[in-house]
């Protein structure tokens, strides 16, 4: 099993719907609205699986006023 990032052939990061979510302290299930919504382009995996670019996800979170860039301590 290899240990590299998902990428794609142009060699851009994927992430899972999770992986957004916990980006955004969201539900995954709202980042499918999201895409849906025309806010967040997603890739189909060949087993049907949403996939999202990383790039577009930072620029979307810089676009978000108050959004953090790094996790907030606890």
């Amino acid at each position: 099993m290899s240990t590299h990032p998902r990428t794609t052939t142009e060699d851009e990061q994927l992430l899972t719907p999770a992986e957004v979510a916990a980006m955004f302290r969201v539900d995954p299930k709202t980042v499918t609205r999201w895409a849906k919504a025309g806010k967040l382009s997603s890739i189909r995996t060949l087993g049907g699986h949403r996939r999202y670019r990383a790039s577009e996800v930072t620029a979307l979170r810089q676009g978000i006023p108050g959004q953090r860039s790094e996790p907030a301590e606890a």
